[in-house]
Parts: C-alpha cells; sequence; structure tokens
C-alpha cells in the first residue's frame, strides 16, 4: 500500500564525493542541506555571502566574484545606518560599526570565493523566491533590506524568461573558468508567507519553470517532495512554513541517493555515528564505562582517518579528549 506520492528521481551519473569540494549558495533551505553534509564530513563551503533568497542576488555575487572586482568605500553597495556600516549585498553578520573593517571582510570572502569557484566540483543553488527587492531612487538590486523603511525599496517578481537568461550566461561564464564544475538548482520548499500565499505560489512558478529552462545544470526536485511526498504537517516546524528537522533528512537522503554512491553513503554514515558519539553526553561523565567509550570513539577516528586521509575530525577529536582529561 503507498500512502504517499513518491517522486521519481533519475540517479546522477556523476557522484559527489567526500574528496570532492561543495558550495551552497542561496536560501535557507542551502544551509539546511550544507549543515547535513558537513555533518557527514563533506568539504562544504555555505553561503559565503549569507543568506540569499532571490535568483538575481545569487546571480551577482556570482558574476562580481568572478570579475573579482574589489569592494570599496564610495560603491553604491555600501551605506551607514543606525551606527553601522552595512553592505546592500550581504548578511547583517557583515555589518560593522567600523567601514574599514566592513570592506575588508568584504573582500576577504570575495577572493576567498572566486578562488573557490574556480576549483569546487560542485555548486548547489537553491532559489527562494522570484521577488526582488530594488532601492526606489537608483534601481539597484539589493540582496538585504537590513530592515530599512519600505519606502526605500520597490518590489518586482522577476519572470522565468529573466531567470534562464540571466543564469545562461552566468553559467556558461563559471563553465569557462571551472570546466570540471557541477551545477545542481533546486527550489526552496519553504513558503514565503510574507508574500502572500498565492503570490509565494506564483513566485515559485517562476522559480520552477526558469530551472526546468537551465539545460546546463541539474534539477533537483525538493520542493516537488516537500509538497507531495510529504504532504503533511507533521513535516514543518511550529510556523507550519519550514520543514522540520526530520524533513529535511528525508530530503537530504533523496538528495544522497541521487547525487552519491552507495559506497559514499557508507562513509557518510559512519562519519555520521562518529559525530554523534563524540557529542554524546552522559549522566555519568565521570564513569570508566564512558571513559572507555571516549576511547573507542578514537579509535574509530583514527580508523576513518587512516583510510580517508582528507577526513577532518579535528574537532570531534577535541570534544573527546577534552572530555578524556576532565
Amino acid at each position: 500500500m503507498e500512502l504517499t506520492t513518491r517522486i521519481e528521481i533519475q540517479p546522477s551519473a556523476d557522484k559527489i564525493r567526500h574528496e570532492d569540494t561543495v558550495m551552497t549558495l542561496g536560501s535557507c533551505f542551502a544551509d539546511e542541506i550544507a549543515g547535513e553534509m558537513l555533518r557527514d564530513k563533506f568539504n562544504v563551503h555555505s553561503n559565503p555571502f549569507g543568506t540569499l533568497y532571490n535568483p538575481a542576488s545569487i546571480c551577482a555575487h556570482l558574476l562580481r566574484c568572478l570579475s573579482e572586482r574589489p569592494y570599496q568605500a564610495g560603491d553604491p553597495e555600501i551605506f551607514e545606518a543606525d551606527g553601522l556600516w552595512h553592505s546592500w549585498m550581504h548578511h547583517t553578520s557583515f555589518s560593522s560599526p567600523d567601514r574599514d573593517a566592513l570592506l575588508d571582510r568584504l573582500n576577504t570572502t570575495l577572493r576567498l570565493t572566486a578562488s573557490h569557484l574556480r576549483t569546487t566540483r560542485w555548486l548547489i543553488v537553491t532559489f527562494g523566491t522570484a521577488y526582488v527587492y530594488r532601492l526606489r531612487h537608483s534601481g539597484m538590486l539589493v540582496a538585504n533590506c537590513h530592515k530599512q523603511p519600505d519606502s526605500l525599496f520597490v518590489r518586482e517578481r522577476m519572470s522565468a524568461y529573466d531567470i534562464a537568461d540571466m543564469w545562461r550566461q552566468a553559467l556558461q561564464l563559471l563553465y569557462a573558468v571551472n570546466p570540471g564544475l557541477h551545477v545542481v538548482c533546486t527550489v526552496s520548499p519553504i513558503r514565503h508567507q510574507r508574500d502572500g500565499l498565492h503570490p509565494n505560489n506564483l513566485s515559485k512558478a517562476e522559480l520552477l519553470l526558469a530551472t526546468d529552462a537551465l539545460r546546463d545544470a541539474t534539477y533537483f526536485p525538493s520542493y516537488e517532495i516537500m509538497l507531495d511526498e510529504l504532504r503533511d504537517y507533521r513535516f514543518y516546524n511550529d510556523d507550519m512554513l519550514h520543514p522540520s528537522h526530520r524533513a529535511v533528512e528525508y530530503i537530504y537522503e533523496r538528495f544522497g541517493q541521487t547525487f552519491m554512491t552507495p559506497e559514499t553513503l557508507a562513509l557518510a554514515a559512519q562519519c555520521r555515528d562518529v559525530v554523534r558519539a563524540a557529542g554524546h553526553r552522559p549522566f555519568r561523565p565521570e564513569s570508566e564505562q564512558y571513559r572507555q567509550f571516549q576511547r573507542n570513539t578514537l579509535a574509530k577516528i583514527q580508523k576513518l582517518k587512516q583510510q580517508y586521509p582528507f577526513l577532518d575530525f579535528t574537532e570531534e577529536t577535541k570534544q573527546c579528549s577534552t572530555e578524556f582529561q576532565k
């Protein structure tokens, strides 16, 4: 008896390995998938510019990285408000009371990301919304409104045609500097209730049409999995908008089945077990039983490191060693 509508996904011919470098860009759902991969010890660079929701903002960052044009004090993206210096194109975590400190961090991130884009093997892009915000006085695209008054902005919905055209050009440039790159596009299953549910559906439709038109990228149906396979509010957080941890784990499991070999999945499971063991906090940490548990965990780490030297268990080794010294 089938109690769900299962989304059939064709396995990818190209597979992600633990040796590969992976970059994720886009909405907070991109962070969720990156978090799962990091836990399984994949080499992931997640949202270096902060959360980016719309395709135009993600594309703008990619193009700036490819040109390696540094940020300067006179750039229109840089502004001061409420005692802090911000960038219209970056997350609030970049903001600083010192303009030079902000510019230094923006340019450091720009250089590092530009370097990663030229060598990374996988780029996973998650589009959240087709709505974009522009400054009313100049028409400049903004990725983050930084809680500034609504009167400063004009909101518009991008068309699928414009999104696809923009990304075709960006992909051509990416492949020119990194011929071995694989790009995976997905549409975030998180609903943007602030847009209104009907406008949200229209927005998602534009994104789905756009990604369908991108023949040079692989589409992964996280949106469809959430809405069809997990069609129940028990798979949502309390806000009824964001997928629950169980839902994210399930979508990630389907992602692994699509883009990973059985051998890679088995190694990921071993890494996951070690991470969980290292983070375990018992009722009696001083007991010999727990100390032996920590010894066994360290032995598993050492064995995995011998077999797979590229795996990084620095944090887990530190956790076990710290507990061991108490």
